[in-house]
């Protein structure tokens, strides 16, 4: 590529001055009426600071590499220029959107919707998980925003008669840097080798790591920096606080802890889709309203139990590092680090599911014997001193025995939902959803636990 040179330094935006901020309008960034509307109608009052810095830039035709923290407003970052260029040459399969995790897709798909419903605009999700036939169909009818992961996609532009990406005019890569850590690199190599070299390049990541450095080598011409955090951070409105307990009690705190700030919505992360789902199993047995998102769901139980909690029917998710990224539920309270993350940076992203769009929130993190290492790192990241949840002691041991039962359930519902897998693999994930929960209690409830004894 000879000119890599120029690609090497993408040329900083410059800082915008803080008393525009405040009169800044859609309007003003050069984003035309329908779409100012559109964003009006969805309560966008005002651009966010990415927004500010990245619109203009992307409407004068410039490639962007835009680093700003979770949260942030980015998909409209990237939305509102595509279809700003959409309306002025009106094209299928004008845009490509690629995406590291299969819910961070369809949101995204919503936002496209939801910005370009006045214009007509139709989008389609290429994600694994689902029937890829009825795919292949909606890509025949070719529409204007293609969101995808990379691995799905692939599949379509080898197998998928008459598809092709080369008329493409815009290519988002959004989270760019879990695209890559996911090891999407050789699909990412396939596609940039089909899509025309003469397109925009937008990528979107809250963190500039080395293989994003590389990527923008390979994929951006002359491209301009829009960095609103440059360094590691975490919201001003979050409050952040840590636990340190045995790791033999996480469950009883995590209890008590769901106890004092009840009335909140929760999401707590684990490092496992096994304990996801254990954990989940124990407050169900506890009586809290839990459900559980993880990879090993099928994608129709993963949508219902994200749509579940989106629409407050239930208040607590518990969830692996699948929806640590991107997801924008309004109104998350409370971040639980049930299993602190193992990346530091994957902290930044999990406590960046609450607190977003100028609302307050807590992150509280469970720090056991073996995690103070884990712990110190992130507190070396984020450049702060996180202080201790206040908890009575007392108080939480009084919940050992209760605790103690409910899990002795959630391990026995585990073993009998691993048999049943076992036993029809066609049946698999049925249990997903911890609607079998409801079984352990009236086996309970109906002394049905003798006969499981003497078995």
């Amino acid at each position: 590529m000879a000119a890599s040179e120029e690609h090497d330094s993408p040329t900083e935006a410059s800082q915008p001055v803080v008393e525009e901020e405040e009169t800044k309008t859609f309007k003003d960034l050069g984003v035309t009426d329908v779409l100012c509307e559109a964003c009006d109608q969805l309560g966008w009052t005002k651009p966010t600071k990415i927004q500010i810095e990245a619109i203009p830039l992307a409407l004068q035709g410039r490639d962007i590499i835009g680093l700003a923290e979770t949260g942030s407003g980015k998909t409209g970052a990237f939305a509102l220029p595509i279809l700003n260029a959409l309306l002025e040459t009106p094209q299928r399969l004008f845009a490509l959107v690629l995406t590291p995790t299969r819910e961070l897709a369809f949101q995204i798909s919503e936002q496209f919707e939801a910005l370009g419903s006045s214009i007509g605009v139709q989008s389609a999700v290429i994600v694994g998980g689902i029937d890829s036939m009825s795919q292949s169909l909606a890509l025949a009818k070719k529409p204007h925003i293609i969101i995808a992961t990379p691995g799905r996609l692939i599949d379509h532009l080898e197998n998928t008669k008459g598809f092709n990406l080369r008329a493409l005019k815009y290519l988002v890569m959004d989270e760019a840097d879990r695209i890559l850590n996911m090891d999407f690199e050789t699909e990412v190599d396939k596609i940039l080798k089909v899509i025309p070299r003469d397109r925009k390049t937008f990528l979107f990541s809250a963190t500039m790591t080395k293989k994003v450095q590389k990527l923008q080598r390979a994929a951006l011409k002359n491209p301009v920096k829009c960095a609103v955090s440059s360094k590691y951070q975490t919201v001003e409105k979050l409050q952040q606080y840590y636990i340190f307990i045995p790791s033999k009690f996480k469950d009883t705190y995590l209890v008590y802890i769901l106890n004092e700030l009840a009335g909140n919505s929760f999401m707590i992360f684990c490092s496992t889709c096994n304990n996801t789902q254990r954990t989940a199993l124990l407050l169900r047995n506890l009586g809290f309203t839990a459900i559980p998102l993880h990879g090993q769901m099928s994608q129709s139980k993963r949508l219902g139990s994200l749509n579940k909690f989106k629409a407050k029917a239930r208040s607590i998710l518990l969830a692996t590092d699948v929806a640590s990224r991107g997801l924008d539920i309004p109104h998350v309270d409370v971040v639980v680090n049930f299993d602190i993350p193992t990346h530091s940076k994957d902290y930044i992203h999990r406590v960046g599911r609450t607190a977003r769009a100028g609302r307050s929130g807590k992150a509280i993190t469970f720090v056991t014997q073996y995690d103070v290492e884990l712990f110190q790192r992130i507190e070396h990241l984020i450049g702060k001193k996180l202080p201790v949840f206040p908890t009575q002691d007392d108080e939480v041991m009084m919940l050992t025995e209760r605790v103690a039962e409910a899990q002795r359930f959630a391990r026995m519902e585990l073993r009998e939902h691993g048999e049943k897998k076992k036993r029809s693999r066609e049946d698999a994930g049925d249990n997903d959803d911890t609607e079998g929960a409801i079984g352990v209690r009236n086996k309970v409830a109906g002394g049905k636990m003798k006969k499981r004894k003497g078995r």
